[in-house]
C-alpha cells in the first residue's frame, strides 16, 4: 500500500489553521503552531500562494486563504478571469489564422463560450459570447470533456443529441473520440455541429495541468481541413500555441 505524502499533509494543516480564524498570521506563527520549521512552512506557503490557495499582505506580511479556494466550491476558474488572461492571445490566433476563435469553459455539462473574436475579414458575424455550445458536437467541447470524466458521465446521461448525420451519439463512440484527443493533445470537429464548418481546439491548463478552458478556431470545413477531412497542419499549430500560452499565463510561468 503506498505511503501517505507528508507535504500534503502539512498543506491541509496550513490551510485549516488559517481557516480557523479571522486574523492573518505571520511565518513563524504558523510554523510555531504546527511544529514545523520555519523554513519549510516558508516553502508550503509560497507554494499555496503560487497556485493561489493563500495570499500575503505585501504591507504585513501576514498571509490569510486565497481566492483560489473559491474555485474548488464554485467547480472552475471564473470566465472573466480565464476571457481576460486570453484576450491577447485570442486576438493574436484570429489574426495568424485568418477565421474566428472561441474561448469556452465547461457549465452544466455545455460549452459557455466566455469570449469570440471576430474573423478577421469584412464578413457578417454575429456575436457569440455568452451562448453555449453542445459539448459532444464541438472541438471545444470535445476538449474539455476529454479531460473531465465526471462531465462526460453527465452529458451521457443528459442524452447525446445529433445535430448533424456526423454527430457522435454513442457513448463508446464518444469515448473513442475523447481518447484520441486526450492522445494527441487537441480536438477535432468536422460537421458534427454546424454542416459545412469545422473546428480545432487545444486544452488552456491551469496549476498542476488542470484543464479549465479550452481555445479554437471554427469555419468552413475547406479552410480547416485538407481534402481527406484532417485538420491543416498549420491550423493545428496556431491552436495548440494558443493553448500553450494562455495557459503559461494562467500558471504564472
Amino acid at each position: 500500500m503506498p505511503g501517505l505524502i507528508q507535504s500534503i499533509e502539512r498543506s491541509s494543516a496550513v490551510l485549516r489553521l488559517l481557516a480557523a480564524g479571522p486574523d492573518r498570521l505571520r511565518v513563524k506563527e504558523i510554523a510555531d503552531a504546527l511544529g514545523l520549521p520555519k523554513s519549510t512552512a516558508q516553502s508550503i506557503l509560497r507554494t499555496l500562494a503560487h497556485v493561489g490557495f493563500v495570499e500575503q499582505d505585501p504591507q504585513t506580511a501576514r498571509y490569510r486563504l486565497g481566492r483560489g479556494l473559491l474555485e474548488i466550491g464554485t467547480g472552475g476558474l471564473d470566465a472573466n478571469e480565464l476571457r481576460g488572461r486570453a484576450l491577447n492571445w485570442a486576438d493574436a490566433l484570429a489574426a495568424r489564422s485568418g477565421e474566428e476563435v472561441h474561448l469556452g469553459a465547461l457549465r452544466d455539462g455545455r460549452v459557455l463560450v466566455v469570449h469570440h473574436v471576430f474573423r478577421p475579414d469584412d464578413s457578417a458575424q454575429s456575436m457569440e459570447t455568452g451562448t453555449v455550445q453542445p459539448a459532444h458536437a464541438t472541438a471545444l467541447g470535445h476538449v474539455l470533456l476529454a479531460y473531465h470524466p465526471s462531465a462526460v458521465d453527465a452529458a451521457a446521461r443528459a442524452g447525446l443529441e445529433a445535430y448533424t448525420r456526423k454527430t457522435v451519439t454513442g457513448r463508446r463512440d464518444l469515448d473513442r473520440r475523447l481518447s484520441v484527443t486526450r492522445a494527441r493533445g487537441w480536438g477535432l470537429e468536422v460537421e458534427e455541429w454546424r454542416p459545412g464548418r469545422a473546428g480545432v481546439a487545444a486544452p488552456i491548463r491551469s496549476f498542476g495541468g488542470l484543464v479549465v478552458g479550452a481555445v479554437g478556431v471554427s469555419g468552413p470545413v475547406e479552410r480547416i481541413c485538407d481534402t481527406r477531412g484532417q485538420a491543416r497542419p498549420s491550423v493545428v499549430d496556431h491552436v495548440t500555441a494558443s493553448g500553450r500560452a494562455i495557459s503559461r499565463e494562467l500558471a504564472g510561468s
